[in-house]
């Protein structure tokens, strides 16, 4: 993985996905649809780099999350909306699939969150695990927190 610069690894979880960047987001668009929740954007980096006139690898970023989720989180801890809804990067690595999100485990730290409200952020961790490692049929059985 290219060098990479943040101040608590732990902050950042990785996972390779054994499919291109346009499949996973297909699939991780996919799953999120099956969970009931809402894309609330992708944004494309690497076409606007390249319509720029720039070079920069399939770099995409997912926002989305459930209201109903995010809601009470952002309700007692106001700043979290900042991170909320949540966001995966989706990249091109040196040849290779990269999903990348922020540890709902640092998320919780960073903003105070109690167990429970830290609970609401933990589903993003079956949610990418469905996406990169179960077939369709298998991806809908995934249960989800959200």
């Amino acid at each position: 993985m290219r060098n990479m610069r943040v101040s608590d690894a732990s902050e950042v979880m990785t996972k390779s996905s054994p499919y291109s960047v346009a499949e996973t987001v297909a699939r991780f668009n996919e799953v999120v649809a099956a969970k009931d929740m809402k894309v609330f954007a992708v944004i494309n980096h690497s076409d606007e780099a390249h319509e720029a006139g720039l070079d920069l690898p399939e770099t995409k970023v997912i926002i989305f999350g459930n209201p109903e989720a995010g809601t009470p989180v952002m309700g007692a801890a106001p700043l979290v909306a900042l991170e909320l809804p949540l966001k995966v990067l989706i990249w091109e690595d040196e040849g290779r699939t990269r999903v990348s999100y922020t540890a709902p485990g640092a998320l919780a730290e960073r903003y105070g969150l109690s167990p429970d409200l830290a609970r609401m952020l933990e589903g993003i961790e079956p949610l990418t695990d469905a996406v990169i490692f179960y077939s369709t049929y298998d991806r809908n059985g995934v249960s989800s927190s959200w």
